[in-house]
């Protein structure tokens, strides 16, 4: 066991979206994803909207991962793992409502096997395994799920029962929300959002916004708080390949700026190791 100094530049971003439909989720959650890695290309969308995904094309060519029925949370993690192996930086989810309440999602399997209290023995653990895989993805990850109005049947002092509305509630398993770095809700079909969940401070008891690629750099930046100028310039001087170079300049977006004077010449600076190795063989050749 080791003590380490807690940086935030470690964290990977669990966001949530939810709304009902039509309320602009995927649209929010693409724009949150380009603010978060400015590359289209490091972005892949699970989409389980019947192509909904694909109606945004125009945006940037990110990458789209079809899942259709049954939704179980083993297709779930079998998608995450699939956008991981592609190295993608943001992963967005769209939705996880299916994996609760869709064919061969747990409420589906619940049902099939009896339908009974002791059967969620059977199915909590496999819906924790999605969880788990979410919250333990080496990519950032964007989730969205849809909202319902939240009903009870209660007993008035007349004796009859009546209707009340209590309302929205997301679908899925209650608790997701408490597991999410911040978790927004869609208010309206013009797009605005406040913050149910916030752990960034960021948003919380701030005015209605309409979400944007800005949303996701200031989540970004966020993350990346904890380090310096200094610190950043030091992790640049101990890379030792244009590729690590890369990773630094997209891992610090808010430093950009000031860090493309020595990024150039480390770069020039690898360069020039590489070439003197290519001279050294070229001369020892037979």
């Amino acid at each position: 066991m080791k003590l380490i100094k807690a940086e935030r530049h470690q964290v990977k971003l669990r966001l949530g979206l939810s709304g009902p439909s039509g309320f602009g989720k995927t649209m929010s959650a693409l724009l949150l994803a380009y603010g978060i890695t400015d590359d289209w290309n490091k972005i892949a969308v699970i989409d389980t909207e019947n192509n909904s995904a694909s109606l945004y094309s125009h945006l940037g060519s990110y990458n789209v991962l079809t899942l259709s029925e049954p939704y179980s949370p083993e297709r779930y993690v079998e998608a995450i793992q699939a956008c991981e192996n592609a190295n993608v930086e943001v992963i967005i989810i769209d939705s996880i409502t299916h994996e609760w309440q869709g064919a061969g999602g747990c409420l589906n399997i619940h049902e099939k096997l009896g339908g009974r209290f002791q059967d969620w023995s059977k199915v909590s653990p496999r819906h924790q395994k999605f969880i788990d895989k979410i919250l333990n993805s080496t990519a950032h990850v964007i989730t969205t799920v849809r909202r319902k109005i939240d009903y009870s049947l209660d007993v008035g002092s007349n004796g009859r029962t009546k209707v009340n509305k209590h309302g929205t509630k997301e679908i899925t398993r209650e608790g997701f929300e408490y597991e999410l770095t911040v978790n927004f809700e869609l208010l309206n079909d013009k797009h605005l959002v406040s913050a149910s969940k916030d752990r960034t401070g960021l948003f919380m008891d701030k005015p209605e916004f309409v979400i944007n690629s800005a949303t996701g750099k200031k989540l970004k930046q966020w993350c990346n708080a904890s380090k310096s100028l200094d610190e950043i310039k030091v992790e640049v001087t101990n890379c030792t390949t244009e590729d690590e170079l890369l990773a630094v300049y997209h891992k610090y977006g808010n430093y950009r700026k000031e860090l493309i004077e020595v990024l150039a010449e480390k770069k020039a600076e690898i360069k020039g190791v590489n070439q003197n190795i290519i001279n050294q063989e070229e001369v020892i050749k037979p």
